[in-house]
Order: C-alpha cells, then sequence, then structure tokens
C-alpha cells in the first residue's frame, strides 16, 4: 500500500512540472519557435522535392502466353534494374505509392534462332517508359537485352554425381554416397542435351565427418538446360575402419606345366584395414599372393619376395608377412611318366 501511495506522488509531482513548464513563458516561446522550423522545413523539403534527380527503380519481369509442350531451359532475370531522372515529387511518388506492374514478355513475339530467343532492348525500353511519367527520362536500364532458351519435349534422365571434397574423421571413411531421387530429367535442345551425362552438384566440402550426414543439395547450373528436380537430397554414409588378418597360400605364376613351386612357409598373414560394415565379407579367397616363375629364374637368392596380384576394393593398409619365402622348384613327376 505504501509503495502504490509512492507511485502516485511521484506521478502527480512530474505531471505539475511538466504542466508547468508548458504554461510558463519560456514555454510558449520554444512553441512558437518549433513552429516556424517546421513550416521552414516543409518550404525548404518542397523546393528540394522541385529538384531533378536520378533514381533506381526494379520492375518485375514475366513470361507470357508459353506453349505447354515448351520447357524454358535458362532463367529469365527476376527484374528490370532502370535509372530514372525526373523531379524529386515524381521519384517520391515511385518509391513510396506506385507499384509497378511486371513487364510482360510474349513468347510469341520475338524473333528464334535455334531455340535461343533474344529481346531487342528498344522493346524493353518502350514497355518501361509506358509506367513512367510523361515527364521522366530513362537513363539506363539492365540488362539492356533479355535472352532464353528453351525445348520443345527434348528430354533424357541422367544420373546424379557428386563435386567436391569430403574428409572423413580419423579412422573412417565414407563408405556410400546416395541420392535421392538418384537420377533427374534434363531439358534442353538437342545440341545441349547430347553433351550433358550426368547432373553435377554444385561444389560442397563437408570435412572430418563421423556420422552419416544428409544434406540437401542444388544440381550446378548448365547454360541453356533445365534440371527437375534442380535440389537432391545427398546422404553420406560413414564406416569405421578395423583391422583384420587372413591366411592366403601362395601361387606359382607363368610356370612350366613340368615344374612346381613350394616355399616355406606355403602361406603368408594379410593384414589390412576394412570397414565394419564388410568385416565378414572378406575373406581369404579375396586376395591372390604369388611368385613369377621369370623373376626367380632372375634371382640369385634363396628367397624370394613374395607379391599382391589380387585384393578387394575397399581395404587399405595391406601389410604381408613375410613378405619374402624360402623356395624349391621341383620337377612335376606325373609329367615325366607321361
Amino acid at each position: 500500500m505504501l509503495k502504490r501511495n509512492n507511485a502516485r506522488h511521484l506521478y502527480l509531482k512530474f505531471s505539475r512540472k511538466i504542466k508547468n513548464f508548458l504554461l510558463s513563458p519560456k514555454s510558449r516561446e520554444f512553441l512558437i519557435f518549433l513552429c516556424f522550423v517546421l513550416i521552414a522545413s516543409g518550404f525548404w523539403l518542397l523546393q528540394t522535392l522541385d529538384n531533378e534527380y536520378e533514381t533506381e527503380l526494379s520492375i518485375p519481369i514475366r513470361l507470357k502466353d508459353v506453349p505447354e509442350n515448351v520447357v524454358i531451359t535458362s532463367e529469365l532475370p527476376a527484374t528490370v534494374d532502370v535509372v530514372v531522372k525526373d523531379r524529386g515529387t515524381v521519384l517520391f511518388n515511385y518509391l513510396l505509392k506506385r507499384s509497378f506492374t511486371p513487364i510482360a514478355i510474349d513468347f510469341n513475339e520475338d524473333p528464334v534462332k535455334d531455340n535461343h530467343v533474344k529481346v531487342r532492348s528498344s522493346d524493353i525500353e518502350r514497355k518501361v517508359m509506358n509506367q513512367l511519367n510523361v515527364s521522366s527520362r530513362l537513363v539506363s536500364v539492365f540488362p539492356d537485352t533479355i535472352d532464353y532458351i528453351y525445348s520443345k519435349g527434348k528430354s533424357k534422365i541422367v544420373p546424379i554425381k557428386l563435386r567436391g571434397r569430403l574428409t572423413p574423421a580419423r579412422q573412417y571413411y565414407i563408405s556410400d554416397t546416395i541420392f535421392s531421387p538418384d537420377s533427374v530429367m534434363v531439358y534442353a535442345p538437342v545440341s545441349i542435351l547430347d553433351t550433358i551425362t550426368a547432373a553435377y552438384t554444385n561444389y560442397v566440402q563437408y570435412t572430418n565427418v563421423s556420422d552419416t550426414l544428409v544434406r540437401a543439395v542444388d544440381l550446378a547450373k548448365v547454360k541453356g538446360a533445365k534440371f527437375t528436380p534442380s535440389i537432391v537430397k545427398c546422404t553420406l554414409l560413414t564406416d569405421v575402419y578395423t583391422e583384420k588378418t587372413v591366411e592366403v597360400p601362395i601361387v606359382g605364376l607363368d610356370f612350366p606345366s613340368d615344374k612346381i613351386l613350394r616355399t616355406f612357409p606355403s602361406k603368408v598373414q594379410i593384414t589390412f584395414q576394412i570397414g565394419m560394415a564388410r568385416f565378414k565379407d572378406i575373406t581369404a579367397s579375396d586376395f591372390l599372393v604369388a611368385v613369377s616363375y621369370n623373376e626367380l629364374l632372375k634371382s640369385k637368392s634363396d628367397k624370394c619376395l613374395v607379391t599382391l596380384e589380387e585384393a578387394p576394393l575397399g581395404v587399405k593398409q595391406i601389410r604381408i608377412i613375410p613378405d619374402q619365402v624360402d623356395f624349391l622348384i621341383e620337377q612335376n613327376s606325373l609329367i615325366n611318366e607321361y
């Protein structure tokens, strides 16, 4: 209750001070001075707006009367930017009160060459001037020419390919890249369509990837072509590397039919890194470790170097233990008896 009384007292005291100030002679003089300042500012503003200035305006564009079997494969600019010169009052009206109707470009109105339409600059200026005051002068138009490319029902389906740099986290790798959808429809004139074999994404860069990554990716634009859809979902699947060891027998390469290779030991251990998802799928039969007969003939040592001739895709950090073995070349007794 005490706080409410104090607040009421302060309010009455403050309002009394304001009332006394407004009724004082000094206050009346200040208000009269302020009124003259506002009147002078109004005259100054009117005088200023009567001078000529330049301003930039944006007018939207739209394409009309496009046949149903036509696909526009290159984007038109959304607006035409024009610089207009006129009195300030007219320009002020453009900026605050007036909204411009879109410039309509008739599909059937302009000359065509190889499905490439170029709208004449004079036509653009004429359509802009139709929306301006008679006193306004057109200083510049950007773009001064408008062109677009279209296709009449020519299309094909192309796969999607990722363009960019992917850096997985330590001990991880990108196990798969999945696009949804996995292919897109591309529309373009035949001369352009024949050169497109895939739809590439815009350049992307993902670093330290250690978990499944899902992103919406824009397809890179190709002049004169239109991809549908133009945005796809990209899923990057990751897996962690683990180590595995298998025993693989040593075989001889290019040995004559009457010769037999004996190595000691007869098998080597292959240790490698593979993703956890494929750990059980990779076996010893996926590797081929061999010794070349021709290399043995050149060797002056009683040991030979074993080489890895075949290995499954996706394995890393392959180590062979031992990488050298003792060997013996024997005569094939079965061949001699025969």
